[in-house]
């Protein structure tokens, strides 16, 4: 992408990239697989002193940014990210970070944010639930007040980071309309089931909430008052998707031209092939278009545009689609190699599909524009 980055922003990408390379290259990567969380605990706490967990953090709770707007500042990390399929609840993790930022009691800031900042502890945003959209009309999971209480009941799937999260961001359905509470892992009535997924090194879980009761001192803002809050986080997540997935298809089509010049049939360079360079011509021209929506995405999205929303669901559409297909057409490129579990491309792919389905698949994103321009 191209944020015309400032020289702190550089120097962040930058050192970003050189932690992430020296790291978690691809071959710590594929032994991370084997692993229930699919990362070193000692690494993400790494990251997190790097600041990648604070950027959408006030100063006053902790946090701060590179270039005082956090949105873009945490999208240069997603990219780094993508770019070698590294593992960690990076949206996860922010996104419920932001929100406790903004509308969190002073207790729930104390207790919750510096583990989140420091990287000692993991939170989960418990959001979608199985078989339903990616929208409030989603939401399903009922929070029944009873006395100065709330019992939750209902089931979260897929949560991301949901068997290594030590907090819970649920959203839920109260009489007054969306809510949201925060609540430890640990409570009686959480049951946390891990998920087999496609991505070898993102986790995701079933958590099912049997008569959970929390106080009403887990509400996060008002009860009822959290739509505003769901659609900020789901737009977060969203840009990070976006971002992440950007940068694996980057650098997918990088090593893809390179064999194309390196590997040669019939005495000729692959690229050299008219054909394959029309090709090409066609990757790189949807290349570039992913990374230009993504770049207005994230803009809007951190400036609180008023077609914020759209644009990152427009994003979303368009990266979801045509970055996924792009990293076909390179698995095509590579021939019967691109297939092999040795080679590096299918790991990109599984990222790329990950985020392509969930939080809405392409065709929900484009039926969800056409619902906000009154089609």
């Amino acid at each position: 992408m191209d944020l015309e980055l400032t020289s702190d922003q550089e120097l962040f990408r930058d050192t970003t990239r050189r932690f992430l390379q020296a790291r978690a290259p691809l071959t710590t990567i594929r032994a991370w697989a084997d692993m229930p969380s699919g990362f070193d605990p000692g690494w993400w706490k790494a990251g997190a002193e790097l600041g990648w967990t604070s950027l959408l953090v006030s100063v006053e709770r902790g946090g701060g940014t590179i270039s005082g707007q956090g949105l873009c500042d945490l999208a240069l990390v997603a990219e780094e990210m993508g770019a070698l399929v590294s593992p960690g609840p990076l949206s996860p993790v922010n996104a419920v970070a932001q929100t406790i930022s903004l509308e969190g009691t002073d207790e729930q800031a104390e207790r919750v944010l510096p583990g989140l900042l420091h990287g000692d502890s993991i939170a989960a945003w418990a959001v979608a639930e199985p078989g339903r959209s990616a929208g409030t009309d989603g939401v399903h999971l009922e929070a029944r007040a009873d006395g100065d209480t709330f019992v939750l009941d209902g089931i979260k799937r897929p949560v991301e980071a949901g068997a290594e999260a030590d907090w819970f961001l649920v959203t839920a359905r109260t009489a007054d309309g969306l809510s949201q509470f925060l609540l430890p892992a640990a409570t009686p009535g959480v049951e946390v089931t891990r998920l087999h997924g496609l991505d070898l090194t993102r986790r995701h879980a079933t958590v099912r909430f049997e008569q959970v009761r929390v106080p009403a001192s887990a509400v996060v803002g008002d009860v009822g008052g959290a739509a505003g809050s769901f659609e900020r986080q789901l737009r977060t997540a969203l840009v990070l998707q976006c971002a992440e997935t950007v940068g694996a298809t980057d650098r997918v089509f990088d090593f893809t031209v390179q064999y194309a010049f390196d590997r040669y049939s019939f005495g000729r360079s692959l690229a050299s092939y008219q054909a394959l360079k029309h090709r090409f011509a066609d990757m790189k021209c949807w290349l570039e278009s992913a990374q230009a929506i993504t770049v207005d995405a994230t803009r809007a999205v951190q400036d609180e545009a008023a077609d914020a929303g759209e644009i990152a669901r427009i994003a979303k559409a368009y990266v979801g689609e045509r970055c996924s297909e792009l990293i076909q057409d390179c698995i095509q490129m590579h021939g019967g190699i691109g297939v092999t579990w040795d080679h590096d491309i299918h790991l990109y792919l599984r990222r790329a599909v990950l985020h392509r389905q969930t939080f809405g698949d392409p065709i929900e994103q484009r039926d969800r524009v056409a619902l906000m321009a009154g089609g």
